[in-house]
């Protein structure tokens, strides 16, 4: 990484300069005070002044890269910096009254100095709000990724529920309906038996693709777990989910999957549900959700002769 010299020498090289040339004009146009006259206070103030805007404009040069703001800063700490330090300068040389410049060289750097200070601070606020935007934005993303499934490219159980808190109160502000759907694969255990895990994640995968081909733009496809998948359907009513449903459960007999090994066809069946929002929070809503997919699982009763 570049020295703090090296980067920003120019700077550096011109207010050495320029606070070298002050310190020869009033040698050149005064005489050194005797220590009696010397006032303490104002020397530890003035020159203290001075002395931390160096620590300020040395800070700034070494966090901050090259650039349009770094010059504004460095510039009117700069100038403030020349201001007090000719401003100490009258402390130990003293200067005939008749002579008018080094009032101007005291006075004039100083509010210029603020005000271009005041504009470089203005415009490192708005970089800061931009970093501070970008930085929040990585961290939601990185927070939310963590809340995505490791296996399929879906949100996982905690997303569907963060996900589903904003929609229910979304549909409660807008008077609209929400209703969710389950899907549920019959018998995976058995092809994680017969066909191995790798199998397995292998159909689940390819039963993320089908799900998602069969849903609208605005429906939002979870996997809650294992081989359980929730489909979150905004503006949507009971018929339309149950509907829906129907057609996923049909999409899934259909599906044409075969094993990786042997190429053998899997015959896929899958059960599903469907809830329309009432008045659920949304551990309730998922809740009854859960019910009517137990109830959808239950086989008919036999009917009596």
């Amino acid at each position: 990484m570049p020295s703090l010299f090296k980067l920003h020498r120019l700077k550096l090289a011109g207010l050495l300069l320029a606070a070298n040339l002050g310190l020869l004009l009033h040698l050149a146009a005064g005489e050194l005070k005797p220590l009696a006259q010397w006032v303490w206070l104002d020397i530890l103030g003035e020159g203290g002044s001075a002395l931390l805007c160096l620590v300020w404009l040395g800070l700034v040069l070494k966090s901050r890269p090259a650039g349009r703001v770094t010059n504004f800063l460095a510039l009117g700490l700069g100038l403030v910096f020349f201001s007090w330090w000719v401003d100490a300068l009258d402390e130990f040389i003293q200067i005939a009254d008749a002579i008018g410049w080094d009032n101007w060289l005291e006075s004039a750097p100083m509010p210029l100095g603020l005000v271009l200070l005041t504009f470089g601070l203005y415009h490192w606020h708005h970089e800061q709000l931009a970093i501070s935007a970008q930085m929040e934005k990585r961290e939601r993303l990185f927070r939310e990724h963590r809340l995505f499934d490791k296996l399929t490219p879906l949100g996982a159980a905690d997303y569907l529920r963060l996900q589903l808190e904003q929609s229910l109160a979304l549909a409660r502000a807008e008077q609209q309906a929400l209703s969710l759907v389950i899907v549920d694969l019959d018998d995976f255990s058995a092809i994680n038996r017969l066909y191995g895990h790798a199998e397995g994640d292998r159909v689940l995968q390819a039963l993320t693709q089908l799900l998602l081909l069969n849903l609208r733009r605005q429906d939002l496809l979870c996997r809650l777990a294992g081989d359980r998948f929730v489909v979150l359907l905004p503006h949507t009513g009971e018929r339309q989910a149950r509907q829906l449903a129907e057609e996923l459960q049909a999409a899934v007999a259909h599906l044409a999957h075969k094993t990786g090994q042997h190429g053998e066809r899997l015959q896929l069946r899958a059960t599903t549900a469907s809830v329309m929002a009432l008045q659920d929070d949304a551990q309730s809503l998922l809740q009854r959700l859960n019910l009517a997919l137990a109830k959808a699982k239950q086989p008919p009763y036999a009917c009596s002769a």
